[in-house]
Formats: structure tokens, C-alpha cells, sequence
């Protein structure tokens, strides 16, 4: 696993063994940000100076990226401890720990947002049905923006339907993975 594009190009991230995170493939991740830069969403820079939240962060891939690509700031919330080693690895390898706060614990219980954020990912498990009951959670605690744009990674063929406040706006199938593009209404 690698990022993309940006001034980190090419480095190496690391994951941890096991079961703990499933990273995004390269080639859907490549294909988000292309989505991001030139797709229906480049009306407005969505990247350059963004304030991001990462949420189910596992190694931080999507925040990483990024970054990398012209985000002012990334904040990542993440629960398993091999991920959360993983993920500050990860950070502090590509020197961007002044520009990211890594918030242990649930997304589906987050702190309350130092700032909102303009772009937020959320990668949950598979199958576990939490991303509608986390981006409630995160909308109550302030974290987005309005008019933020969300896009939430979900199994292929997961039933998931975008909770109030957020109106869907595109979705996109990368192998196992489906990238559904929100915008968060307030």
C-alpha cells in the first residue's frame, strides 16, 4: 500500500497483520481521488487547504492521501490499538504529524469536533452496519461542515441507506469495495 499522488508519492504505508484493518486497494483509493480532483466534484477545489476527518482510519490511508494531496489538516478516529500503532507509524513516517490528530476510540461515540471538516471518509468493517449510525453520531458532534462532502466505503453488495442530513450524490464500485458519495446537508 502506497500513496498515490502528492508530495508523498510513492511512499509505503504499513498495515498491520490479520484481521485488525482491510485496506482500500491502491487502485480504488487512485480512483476516489481521481474522482475527487477532475471528477463531477472539481466545480470547487475539494482537497486544497481541506480540513479532513479519516473515520475507522486503520492505517490512514484515505487522511494520508489526503494530505498528499493539498489538505490543510486530517483528523483520524480509530479503536484497535494495532491499528492505531499502525496508523502513527504511518504519520510520523511521512512527517505529518503537525498536520494530523489521531482521536482513539469509536466513531459511533466521537469527541466533539475541534473544527469541521470540508471532506470526511468513513471506512467501517464490512457487514457491520455502522457507517449510518456513525455519520448521526459525528453530524451530532459538529464534525462536518455544510455542504462537506462524505464519502463512505462499504462491501459491494452492503445495504446502506445515507441517514437524515445527508443526500446522496454519486456511488462507484471498485471490486469488493462501493464508494458512496454524500453531501451533508448541516
Amino acid at each position: 500500500m502506497r500513496i498515490i499522488a502528492g508530495t508523498h508519492k510513492g511512499r509505503t504505508l504499513v498495515a498491520p497483520e490479520g484481521l485488525a484493518v482491510r485496506p482500500t486497494s491502491d487502485r480504488a483509493r487512485e480512483a476516489l481521488f481521481d474522482i475527487l480532483v477532475h471528477g463531477r466534484f472539481a466545480d470547487r477545489p475539494v482537497l486544497e487547504d481541506a480540513r479532513v476527518l479519516d473515520a475507522f482510519a486503520g492505517t490512514g490511508a484515505f487522511g494520508l492521501e489526503a494530505l498528499s494531496r493539498g489538505a490543510a489538516h486530517a483528523s483520524f478516529i480509530e479503536n484497535d490499538r494495532v491499528a492505531l500503532a499502525a496508523l502513527r507509524a504511518n504519520i510520523a513516517a511521512l512527517g505529518a504529524e503537525s498536520q494530523a490528530a489521531v482521536l482513539p476510540g469509536d466513531a459511533r461515540r466521537p469527541p466533539k469536533a475541534a473544527a469541521p471538516v470540508s471532506l470526511a471518509f468513513l471506512d467501517p468493517p464490512y457487514g457491520a452496519d455502522l457507517a449510518a449510525p456513525a455519520l448521526t453520531a459525528l453530524a451530532a458532534a459538529g464534525w462536518f461542515a455544510t455542504e462537506a462532502l462524505v464519502v463512505v466505503e462499504v462491501a459491494a453488495k452492503e445495504k446502506f441507506a445515507a441517514p437524515a442530513g445527508f443526500a446522496p450524490l454519486d456511488e462507484r464500485r471498485y471490486g469488493a469495495a462501493r464508494l458512496v458519495f454524500l453531501r451533508a446537508s448541516a
